[in-house]
C-alpha cells in the first residue's frame, strides 16, 4: 500500500494525532466506502483504521458513530469476527464530526470477482459462500442483552418502522420524483409480514463488507461496516444478501455473486441459512423487496451528495443511473421472492 503525500479531505492529522496521543500521523482514504469514510492512519507506533461520517448532507439519525462503536464493542468476545475498537470521539472540535479508530486488520475484501490466484477453485468458492452465510447466523444468534445491546434498538415492530424510515429518508435524499418508489413503498406497507425473530440485525451484510483471511478463502477474519447495525428481524439481513446474490441466468446486468464459478445459487444460500438458524424463509421475498427499497434510497443519497459535489474518491458519476433498476428489482421481488 503506497504512502500518502497529501492529507485526504475529512481528517486533521494534527488534532486527531492529539487527540489519540499518536504524533506524527498520515493518513490515506481506503477505496470502497461509499456512506461513512474510513482512512489508514498511521505512525512509527503502528497503523489503525478510523471511520467518520460522509462530508455533508448527512441525514437525522444516519451515520451514528457511537452506535457503531458500541455493537463492534459488544460483539468482541463473541463468535462474530470484528475489529477490536480503540477509541470513540464524540466532540465535533477535534476532527468536525464523531469518528471511532479500531485496530487494522490485514485480509481480503472481495468486490465481485476474485482477484486471480485466489479462491480459484470452485471448492474454495463454495467454502467462501459458506462462511457468510455460517457468520450471518452467529450475528443473529449473540444473545444481545448478555453482550449490554438491551435497549440498541426497539425489536418489537421493526418492519414497520423500516418501512416509514426509509420512506423519510427518500424525502431527505431525492434528486428527483420517482413513481416507481411511492408504488414500491406502498405495497411494502400492505403486505408486512409477521416478524420471524428479534436479533441482531447487521443492516448491510454482504462478501465486500467481510475481510477474508489471504491464505484461506473459507475463513473470515472481520465483518465491517456496522453504521445500520440495531435490533429486529434477521431475515432483513438475509433478505438484503439476496439484493446482492445473482443466478447465472440473471440478465438485470446489476453486479454480484451466485451460481457461476463455483458461487452458489441464491436457492442454495438461502437453504443454508434455514437450515442454520432452523428460521422459516416463507417471507423472504418481503425481506428482499425491502433490501432494494433501502438501497434505491441510499444510492439516491449518495448521488445527492455526488451532486453537492461532497462525495471523496471516484466512481459516483454513474451511480444515479442504478436507482430505478433497484426500485423495479424491489417490485419484482415482491412477486417473484427468492
Amino acid at each position: 500500500m503506497s504512502e500518502a503525500t497529501t492529507t485526504p479531505p475529512g481528517i486533521d492529522l494534527e488534532k486527531v494525532g492529539a487527540f489519540l496521543d499518536k504524533p506524527g500521523l498520515q493518513a490515506e482514504l481506503i477505496s470502497g466506502g461509499r456512506s461513512n469514510l474510513t482512512y489508514r492512519i498511521w505512525n512509527d507506533e503502528g497503523e489503525w483504521v478510523l471511520r467518520r461520517p460522509p462530508l455533508g448532507h448527512v441525514l437525522p439519525t444516519a451515520h451514528d458513530m457511537a452506535r457503531e462503536y458500541r455493537v463492534l464493542s459488544a460483539l468482541r468476545d463473541t463468535p462474530v469476527p470484528v475489529p477490536k475498537t480503540v477509541v470513540l470521539c464524540e466532540d465535533n472540535e477535534v476532527n468536525g464530526a464523531p469518528f471511532y479508530v479500531m485496530e487494522m486488520v490485514h485480509g481480503l475484501i472481495v468486490r465481485g470477482e476474485p482477484p486471480k490466484g485466489y479462491a480459484d477453485a470452485p471448492g474454495d468458492r463454495s467454502g467462501m459462500a459458506e462462511a457468510l452465510i455460517d457468520v450471518l447466523v452467529a450475528i443473529h444468534a449473540v444473545d444481545y442483552k448478555a453482550v449490554g445491546l438491551d435497549g440498541f434498538g426497539r425489536p418489537e415492530g421493526y418492519l414497520e418502522r423500516q418501512v416509514g424510515r426509509w420512506a423519510k429518508q427518500w424525502e431527505g435524499n431525492k434528486t428527483r420524483e420517482l413513481p416507481e418508489i411511492e408504488e414500491l413503498h406502498r405495497l411494502l406497507r400492505e403486505r408486512l409480514p409477521s416478524q420471524s425473530d428479534s436479533t441482531i440485525v447487521h443492516g448491510d451484510y454482504r462478501l465486500d463488507n467481510t475481510m477474508l483471511a489471504p491464505d484461506d478463502p473459507g475463513r473470515i477474519l472481520a465483518v465491517l461496516d456496522w453504521e445500520m447495525s440495531t435490533l429486529g428481524d434477521p431475515l432483513a439481513d438475509l433478505g438484503l444478501l439476496m439484493v446482492y446474490w445473482r443466478d447465472a441466468d440473471d440478465r438485470s446486468g446489476r453486479p454480484g455473486l451466485g451460481g457461476v464459478n463455483g458461487f452458489p445459487s441464491r436457492k442454495e444460500v438461502v437453504a443454508r441459512c434455514s437450515a442454520k438458524s432452523g428460521r422459516s424463509v416463507d417471507d423472504l421475498g418481503f425481506h428482499t423487496a425491502l433490501g432494494y427499497y433501502k438501497l434505491a434510497i441510499i444510492t439516491e443519497g449518495i448521488h445527492a451528495r455526488f451532486l453537492k459535489g461532497q462525495t471523496v474518491g471516484e466512481g459516483f458519476g454513474g451511480i444515479g443511473a442504478g436507482v430505478p433498476m433497484l426500485v423495479n428489482a424491489g417490485l419484482n421481488a415482491l412477486t417473484s421472492p427468492n
